[in-house]
């Protein structure tokens, strides 16, 4: 039997989008089903690989940061997967996406608001990348809505 994702699934995965923090009995309330069901599902949704991780999303304003994203397009004749490895070690560097059309890569960046410092990480991250035949650099001023589901 196929193990396929079910309405109730998505219902949960939904609601924790929105509150990552309710809990298995809030969940249960809200769904009118019961805790230990709940739990079966997201431990189930769990060892797929459906949910990822349990995060927050902060103002990066707020706490004295700049939110950069790169579009990163990279010659053909260097292999996308040998580029990865150091971008997810820089701990200036919060998400690194795998893309299809104007870029390669869309690498998510965070770093101090003073413009030479953030200049500075640019281009220290970007140095980590052989190859780069296009950057396209876009300052995030304000996240407006970040919904998952």
């Amino acid at each position: 039997m196929v193990d396929k994702i079910t309405e109730i699934d998505v219902k949960i995965l939904k609601l924790l989008a929105k509150n990552a923090r309710l809990t298995y009995k809030e969940l249960a309330e809200i769904l009118g089903t019961t805790r230990q069901r709940v739990s079966r599902r997201m431990d189930r949704l769990e060892r797929k690989g459906v949910i990822k991780k349990y995060t927050v999303i902060p103002d990066y304003d707020a706490l004295g940061y700049a939110h950069v994203i790169l579009g990163i397009t990279i010659k053909p004749s260097v292999n996308v997967d040998e580029v990865i490895p150091a971008l997810l070690e820089d701990e200036n560097v919060k998400i690194v996406e795998r893309a299809l059309g104007s870029h390669n890569l869309v690498v998510h960046i965070v770093g101090p608001k003073d413009m030479k410092e953030i200049e500075k990480t640019i281009t220290d991250v970007s140095r980590k990348i052989p190859g780069i035949d296009e950057l396209d650099i876009t300052f995030v001023t304000e996240i407006l809505k970040f919904d998952v589901l």
